[in-house]
């Protein structure tokens, strides 16, 4: 899982940093609107809503913001039955598997797209089931390890219904079944604890470590320019960067 951690905490700070251009807040308010309009308004009925929530609480998006999306979700004349969900796989360089997961009202405008940012970053688009073998659905709840104490937090993690707690640099990773998510996330802050992020995503069973600089760019360059494009909404990958190169790539 420690590649996995790493993974996780690159992509919540690069996301805070997004959070700033307004375009993450977007793509979340995009993803609330769907959820409401094809499962209804309660979150507790909810499951893709109450995650999709949980997310966008993790990047500090207002209570209003969020009812405003589930409201307009819901409503008689949301425009989000035009979007549908859409997931591609396929390699980027150094063999690293991707999985990109879309929200699209165009379907071929998004796979050209995304099949045009593999082909120049030396990576390759492969067909459905390429690469989703490799990962498994998760919930992941990240809390900063500074002044945690890991025994209470432990404790706190399983009573919410978490699976695993595990150290990672600067952050403690809480593990769970996607429907647990918030109810673990709930458990924690109820504890005491500050969680960084709460969200659902696709765990690498196994990471390949990139322990070199220009490689680790590289890859995180095809990351940032999938990320880039307004339709997508997560990119995941069994990278594991160690610690002292991702620090000078990102310096």
């Amino acid at each position: 899982m420690s590649g996995h951690s790493k993974w996780s905490t690159i992509k919540h700070k690069k996301g805070a940093a997004d959070a700033k251009r307004g375009q993450l807040f977007t793509k979340l308010t995009r993803a609330i609107i769907v959820a409401a309009k094809e499962g209804g308004p309660d979150p507790g009925a909810n499951l893709a809503l109450q995650n999709a929530i949980e997310k966008a609480r993790s990047y500090s998006m207002p209570k209003d913001t969020i009812d405003r999306a589930i409201a307009k979700g819901s409503g008689a004349d949301s425009d989000a039955s035009q979007f549908e969900t859409v997931v591609y796989e396929g390699y980027g360089p150094s063999g690293i598997a991707v999985i990109v997961e879309a929200l699209t009202d165009n379907r071929n405008r998004t796979a050209s797209d995304v099949r045009h940012v593999f082909a120049k970053n030396d990576g390759n688009l492969g067909g459905s089931g390429a690469v989703g073998w490799l990962f498994e659905r998760r919930g992941v709840v990240l809390v900063d390890s500074e002044g945690a104490d890991e025994d209470e937090l432990t404790l706190a993690a399983a009573e919410g219904g978490a699976d695993d707690v595990s150290l990672d640099g600067t952050s403690f990773q809480v593990t769970c079944a996607p429907e647990s998510l918030a109810a673990v996330r709930q458990a924690l802050e109820a504890a005491g604890f500050t969680v960084d992020s709460a969200e659902l995503t696709m765990v690498p069973k196994t990471t390949v470590e990139v322990a070199d600089e220009s490689a680790a760019k590289k890859l995180l360059r095809l990351v940032d320019q999938l990320e880039e494009n307004d339709d997508v909404q997560d990119v995941f990958a069994n990278i594991d960067i160690p610690e002292q190169v991702l620090e000078a790539v990102a310096s």
